[in-house]
């Protein structure tokens, strides 16, 4: 990919009912038994979205999830993997969608309607973010005990699963791995546990070999009518996770990202309240988050976009 297209902000499908539109995902009802996500070019930061978006980012995400959901049944030897995916070809998409072809190529996934596990299933790998912050206080991340004197972004001694609440809007609140059995019951939480740790294990090895530290990420499960697990929503893209650059990485030290870090620390720097509106990025902002992502990408898949 090397020309730079206009962001797609919002996507327009007269005649589809629109379900959700997020920060980043406009979600539509196809039917009583599937859905469509479709991804936009929108960023947000500091839980506001920007009024001008990143070129291609949907398409990004979208390939990377892709790339995940038909390689992770593979890597995870452990474990079944299922997840909600259908199909991103829109040459098979039902009739009411053909219409809006140009507007879902590359950007879209046509996936199962599932019972969404009302948390949040975050791994960690390594010392970062809210972890950081609550280990510096208590030595623990969401009540786990971890050992004394380790320095920001250094390497767990093993991947945690740290559960959070899902908040429709501000902030999710991390919480204990016994409190998310309280929410979900306790056989699904420790199925959640156990699902998201093999995936992690096996996505962070693979992603080392191509030259990424997966430092932790989020995912997402629901269930469907025979009560199996489906891995969800978008997959170890760098929205979803923290994506290190292997050759710089050095511990005691935040680390530079492959994702919109570039863009936070851009508007750290202005006079600006973090309520919306959100300011205007500026033309370098833009082409260089554009480039961290496709960056991404070409190294999880070896290919360009």
């Amino acid at each position: 990919m090397t020309a730079v297209s206009t962001p797609l902000l919002h996507s327009d499908l007269p005649g589809i009912p629109l379900v959700n539109r997020g920060k980043v995902r406009d979600v539509y009802k196809v039917d009583d038994e599937r859905l469509l996500f479709v991804a936009s070019d929108r960023i947000s930061a500091f839980d506001v979205v920007m009024p001008n978006g990143i070129p291609d980012k949907g398409r990004i995400l979208t390939q990377i999830s892709l790339f995940w959901f038909n390689r992770l049944p593979d890597l995870v030897r452990s474990h079944v993997i299922r997840t909600h995916l259908i199909s991103a070809n829109t040459g098979v998409y039902p009739p009411l969608l053909r219409p809006f072809r140009a507007q879902l190529d590359s950007r879209s996934m046509l996936v199962r309607k599932l019972k969404i596990v009302p948390i949040e299933c975050i791994v960690r790998g390594y010392l970062s973010g809210s972890g950081w912050k609550e280990y510096r206080q208590s030595g623990t991340i969401c009540g786990i005990a971890l050992p004394a004197g380790l320095r920001e972004s250094d390497r767990l001694p093993e991947p945690i699963f740290t559960p959070s609440t899902k908040a429709d809007s501000g902030h999710d609140i991390n919480i204990s791995p016994v409190e998310a059995a309280n929410i979900v019951g306790e056989q699904l939480a420790t199925a959640l546990a156990e699902y998201s740790l093999a995936i992690y294990r096996a996505a962070a090895d693979y992603a080392r070999m191509r030259g990424i530290i997966i430092a932790d990420t989020k995912f997402e499960f629901g269930l469907d009518e025979g009560g199996n697990l489906l891995l969800a929503d978008e997959v170890l893209t760098p929205d979803s996770s923290r994506f290190w650059d292997v050759e710089r990485y050095e511990p005691g030290r935040p680390q530079d990202s492959f994702d919109k870090q570039f863009v936070r620390d851009y508007l750290e720097t202005l006079d600006w309240d973090k309520e919306p509106p959100g300011p205007e990025l500026p033309d370098d902002v833009v082409l260089y988050t554009r480039e961290k992502y496709l960056e991404a990408y070409r190294r999880l898949t070896g290919k360009a976009l």
